[in-house]
C-alpha cells in the first residue's frame, strides 16, 4: 500500500543568506516580495493577516508561479476580545472629526477570528516551506498537524515565557523580536506593553533552548546582521529594509515618509491605529490620540481603517499608519534582491 511521502521540513541553515524579509500585513508583502527574496537566497514571507483565506491561498499560488525556491506564510493567531463597549465607543467619538476630515464613516469595530480555521486548512493542503505566527501560539494540535506536512513552524516571541509556551506547543524556531522593530510587537499580551529589554539581551537570555532564533528588531544593515548572529542567532528577519524595495506594496505616502528624515525623525509605539502597540513614524494622528487610545485589537483596527485608507488615497502620511522599525534611516530604494545583499553578513 503506497502511503504519502511527507515532505522535508525546512532548516535555516539551508539558506544561502541568513536573510528572512519579514512578513508585513496591509499591503507591503506581496507575492513578487516573497519571491523575490526567496530566489535571491534569503526566506521571503507572505502575510496573511487581514486576508481571506482564499486570498491567502491566491498569494502562495502566486508565489510558486514565480519561483521553486522556499518561502514562509504568517499568520495573525486570534485572541478574545479586551475592551469594552463603552471604551470602543468613547475613543470612536474621538475619531469622528477626523473621520469627518476625510468625508468618511469609521468602520465597523467588530472582533473576529481572521478567518483563522479555513487558513489552516489552506496551510495543510498547500504546505509551504514554513509557516510563522504572532501574537499567541496555536492549539498544539494546529502545530501537529502542520509539522506532520512536513511545515516549519515558528513562533514570534519578546521574551523567555513566550518562548517556553511556545516551544511546548511544538515550534520548531522561534523569531525573536525586539522593541526596535517597526509594525505590531508580537507579545502574547493583547492588552498591554511588550518587554522593553533590547533585541540582543532578549536573544541572549534564550540561546540556552537549544531551538534556531531568529533576530528581528532595527536590522537595516549589514551590520546589524552580523551584530545578532554574533550573539547568537541563526539567522535575522528584516522588515523596515523592504518597504521601499521595487517588488513591496508599500503605499505611496508611507514611501514618500520614509524618505523624508527631515520630516519623520523619530518611531514611537503607539495603540492608536489599531488597539494593539505599534512601532511608526510619529506623525500628527498618534501625537493626538495616543493619550485616549485603548487597547482593543482587532476592533479599533478595523474602525480605523476607512480613515486610513482615506488618507493614503489623499497622499496625506499623518493620518496613516506609518509602520517602521528604529533604523528607518538606513532604508534604500531598489529590488529586493539588491536590498537583501546589503544585509548580508
Amino acid at each position: 500500500m503506497s502511503t504519502q511521502r511527507k515532505p522535508s521540513r525546512f532548516s535555516l541553515s539551508s539558506l544561502a543568506l541568513p536573510v528572512i524579509q519579514a512578513p508585513m500585513a496591509g499591503g507591503p508583502s506581496t507575492p513578487a516580495l516573497a519571491a523575490a527574496v526567496s530566489a535571491a537566497g534569503g526566506l521571503g514571507f507572505l502575510a496573511a493577516g487581514y486576508k481571506t483565506a482564499a486570498a491567502m491561498k491566491a498569494e502562495i499560488e502566486a508565489v510558486r508561479e514565480q519561483t521553486a525556491a522556499p518561502f514562509g506564510v504568517n499568520l495573525f493567531v486570534p485572541q478574545p476580545p479586551v475592551i469594552s463597549p463603552t471604551a470602543l465607543q468613547q475613543y470612536a467619538r474621538t475619531l469622528a472629526p477626523d473621520a469627518e476630515r476625510f468625508g468618511v464613516s469609521l468602520g465597523e469595530p467588530r472582533h473576529d477570528d481572521d478567518d483563522w480555521d479555513k487558513k489552516v486548512q489552506v496551510l495543510l493542503e498547500l504546505a509551504p516551506a514554513v509557516v510563522s505566527f504572532t501574537f499567541d501560539m496555536p492549539k498544539a494540535a494546529d502545530v501537529a498537524a502542520l509539522r506532520e506536512r512536513g511545515i516549519c513552524v515558528v513562533a514570534t516571541v519578546t521574551g523567555r515565557e513566550e518562548a517556553v509556551r511556545a516551544l511546548e506547543a511544538g515550534a520548531d524556531a522561534l523569531c525573536v523580536q525586539g522593541p526596535e522593530a517597526g509594525g505590531h510587537r508580537g507579545t502574547f499580551n493583547a492588552a498591554g506593553p511588550a518587554p522593553e529589554e533590547g533585541l540582543h539581551g532578549i536573544l541572549e537570555e534564550l540561546l540556552d533552548l537549544e531551538v534556531p532564533l531568529i533576530a528581528a528588531g532595527g536590522i537595516t544593515t549589514a551590520a546589524d546582521t552580523r551584530a545578532a548572529l554574533a550573539v547568537g542567532a541563526a539567522a535575522v528577519q528584516a522588515g523596515t529594509a523592504f518597504l521601499r524595495a521595487d517588488e513591496a506594496g508599500t503605499k505611496a505616502a508611507h514611501r514618500a515618509a520614509l524618505a523624508s528624515p527631515d520630516r519623520f525623525t523619530t518611531t514611537a509605539v503607539t495603540r492608536a491605529f489599531s488597539g494593539r502597540n505599534a512601532r511608526g513614524l510619529q506623525n500628527e494622528f498618534m501625537r493626538r490620540h495616543d493619550a485616549d487610545a485603548p487597547y482593543g485589537y482587532p476592533e479599533i483596527h478595523h474602525l480605523t481603517t476607512p480613515l486610513r485608507a482615506a488618507a493614503a488615497a489623499a497622499g496625506d502620511p499623518d493620518w496613516l499608519n506609518l509602520w517602521a522599525g528604529v533604523g528607518f534611516r538606513s532604508t534604500v530604494e531598489g529590488s529586493a534582491a539588491s536590498i537583501l545583499a546589503s544585509l548580508r553578513p
